[in-house]
């Protein structure tokens, strides 16, 4: 503050004091010629330097940020692009899947239907052939009762021949038989 003081009283002599003793200008708005002239000299020679070195950095940071900006707007509309390539995509598939869904569903009625009328007609050929097999196991179970029933006939049949022979023969009547049977062996030799 001293310097500014000194520069003003080497510029102007001695500067306008109040009652105070403070140092007052003789505007209320404008300063002092010589601070006008320093001060505007000081801002031109910033403003100067401001422009020279920090002007194209400025610059330079606004031309990055304005192409930041500009490839994020290019992305954007790209995927926005794509986005709407792909819905329409999706909508017109979305028609196809129901005609191929339509198609499946035809397809899978027909294999169905196949496979129930093989499937009858197996269950048709199996019942038949059961029913063959069955009645040829009817014929051949009547077939071997009989003949257990024959033999079981028979066995009793001379069970029972023996019991009542031998219950109604006596010694004299068994003798003869004996006697009998030995006289038609001894023939027919």
């Amino acid at each position: 503050m001293n310097a500014v003081l000194a520069i003003l009283v080497a510029a102007e002599g001695e500067p306008h004091r109040d009652d105070n003793g403070q140092v007052v200008t003789h505007h209320w708005l404008f300063p002092e010629q010589a601070e006008l002239i320093y001060g505007t000299l000081a801002s031109l020679i910033i403003f100067a330097l401001l422009w020279k070195f920090a002007g194209p950095t400025v610059v330079k940071a606004f031309n990055g940020r304005t192409e930041r900006v500009q490839t994020e707007l290019d992305s954007a509309q790209r995927a926005l692009d794509e986005a709407t390539s792909d819905a329409e995509r999706i909508r017109n598939a979305k028609g196809d899947i129901d005609a191929e869904r339509g198609r499946l569903f035809s397809e899978a009625d027909a294999q169905a239907e196949a496979l129930l009328s093989d499937g009858r007609a197996r269950l048709d050929a199996e019942a038949a052939e059961l029913e063959s097999r069955a009645a040829a196991e009817l014929v051949a179970s009547a077939a071997r009762v009989g003949d257990e029933l024959r033999l079981e006939i028979g066995r009793i049949v001379q069970a029972s021949t023996d019991q009542v022979v031998t219950a109604s023969l006596d010694a004299a009547a068994d003798q003869a038989l004996i006697e009998a049977f030995i006289q038609r062996v001894g023939a027919s030799s």
